[in-house]
């Protein structure tokens, strides 16, 4: 027998809602203990700030650049290359359960092969789909063709309009708000726990393990949809964390005087959102405006989020418990991730878009291996990034990487991690456009602005993630970086990864 692999990734996640990761909000036992026993990064950086590329590149190992799904609404080839093709071919059992969202979900004329999936069932028409043998969707919510609405639809129905819902009456995002401070994209919601999708995941996770022989490998991507909002989690289960005693991140100026100032020795855009002028990301509501966010509006969501961090927790806990009785623990390697972060109040702003700063772009990532291998546990501060575990998965299956692949096995120490890791922007969505290209490098952040609708080439953003670890003081322009900025924008244009052609079509929002 090899190692068995569980990729584990949530949705929106912040690298600080780890207790591992210095969190004091969500308790979170079972992430910490596995980064006790195995390789925490202190740098785990998305190639994409964004759902679909970001998980692109999680499947494929390359930047979206390369494979094509260079924003939400692209939908990535069928064809593409596939890490779980490449173990399935090595004699890997392969399985996806939960959120995969590689295709758009806004497909009322099923026009995409995930969404028509769900409605014939787990086993793919022709043996496998992306390399997976087995497949069971899940989204935030009870609406929709995948999986888990279908359960809910079959199984618990009084429970679909239970959870909030993501599109309003003209399916724009819905910019409602609700809870205790009417909080955009808060709802009380009095779903049972064991009817929520988090519980769910990992139930039909264990269940599809349990259809597993004994001395069969695997690899078992178990994809979590929360903490993305909507935030609605088990309206039981809030009395875990009061919202009224949350602290204010650090990242929250509470002045909005404060705030404004931050936000304009930034390039244009940043303040725009804030002001409700300009919305460059779909997912955000249009008619929600940042500015009018209020310290209590940011406590209710930080909670409802660590909440929701939770029940990941233990979920995880129990498919691992499954795991161990299975006598598989000692083979098996775990790797803990998400495919973009949250920015949860930084800046007076919430959800995600174009804002390449540690709230999207730190992410919480874990690597136990099997604890046969007898590796010694250790924190990589080296900046490594999503596009790097492709490659080592198949290192932990003793394959060799696929000749597509762009990023390279994970470090276990400090020696010889890449030099650079690279992220990505680009949206065209309400007549906005906005293009991005930032490289990670020797404790600076650097990002250039293409042109769009805002900008004209010129703007940019360079932080010293060490003195300035909130990253308020931009020193694109400062004549003290010059050099500096003009290495790591050399770099950058130097490092590109080549282009997919043709340019994929955006073909829904999201």
């Amino acid at each position: 027998m090899g190692r068995k692999i569980l990729l584990v990734t949530t949705d929106q996640q912040r690298y600080d809602t780890l207790g591992c990761n210095g969190g004091t909000l969500a308790r979170t036992p079972v992430v910490d203990a596995l980064a006790a026993a195995g390789i925490r990064y202190e740098r785990a950086v998305p190639q994409s700030v964004v759902c679909m590329p970001s998980r692109a590149t999680i499947l494929t190992g390359q930047h979206p650049t390369t494979h094509g799904v260079w924003m939400n609404g692209v939908p990535l080839p069928v064809d593409a290359p596939s890490v779980a093709g490449q173990l399935h071919d090595a004699g890997y059992r392969t399985a996806l359960i939960g959120k995969a969202h590689f295709e758009p979900y806004f497909d009322p004329f099923m026009r995409f092969a995930e969404n028509a999936l769900a409605a014939t069932g787990t086993t793919p028409p022709n043996g496998t789909h992306r390399g997976f043998e087995h497949l069971e969707f899940a989204t935030h919510g009870a609406m929709g063709l995948l999986h888990y609405a279908r359960w809910l639809r079959t199984e618990h129905p009084e429970a679909v309009g239970m959870f909030y819902a993501t599109v309003d009456a003209d399916l724009q995002v819905n910019a409602a708000g609700g809870g205790d401070t009417g909080a955009a994209q808060v709802k009380v919601n009095p779903v049972p726990r064991d009817w929520y999708h988090t519980d769910w995941v990992a139930d039909r996770t264990i269940a599809w393990l349990d259809s597993v022989a004994a001395d069969d490998d695997w690899f078992c991507w178990m994809s979590f949809p929360d903490p993305h909002h909507p935030w609605d989690p088990p309206e039981s289960e809030m009395g875990r964390v009061d919202w009224h005693d949350v602290p204010l991140p650090a990242g929250y100026p509470e002045s909005a005087a404060e705030r404004e100032a931050i936000l304009d020795r930034k390039p244009r855009h940043w303040r725009l959102w804030y002001d409700g002028t300009l919305v460059s990301n779909y997912e955000a509501p249009a008619a929600w405006v940042p500015a009018t966010m209020t310290a209590d509006q940011v406590r209710e969501v930080n909670a409802r989020n660590a909440v929701e961090c939770e029940l990941i927790d233990e979920a995880l806990g129990r498919v691992l418990a499954a795991i161990a009785a299975r006598g598989w623990d000692d083979d098996l390697d775990v790797v803990f991730t998400t495919d973009h972060g949250e920015l949860q109040g930084d800046f007076g702003l919430m959800f995600k878009g174009p804002y390449h700063v540690d709230g999207l772009m730190r992410l919480p990532l874990i690597w136990r291996p099997a604890p046969r291998v007898g590796a010694t546990p250790s924190v990589v501060t080296t900046p490594v990034g999503l596009v790097d575990l492709a490659p080592t998965f198949c290192a932990i299956a003793g394959i060799a990487a696929g000749d597509w692949m762009q990023g390279q096995e994970l470090p276990v120490d400090d020696v010889g991690g890449p030099e650079r890791v690279l992220t990505e922007w680009d949206s065209e969505l309400f007549g906005v456009a906005v293009h991005l290209r930032t490289i990670t490098r020797d404790g600076w952040v650097c990002t250039a602005y293409r042109p769009g609708t805002v900008h004209d080439g010129t703007e940019g953003e360079l932080y010293d993630l060490a003195g300035d670890p909130l990253q308020r003081e931009n020193r694109w322009d400062d004549p003290a970086q010059r050099s500096r900025r003009d290495d790591l924008l050399s770099d950058l244009w130097d490092s590109q990864p080549p282009v997919h052609e043709p340019k994929l079509e955006l073909q829904a929002p999201v």
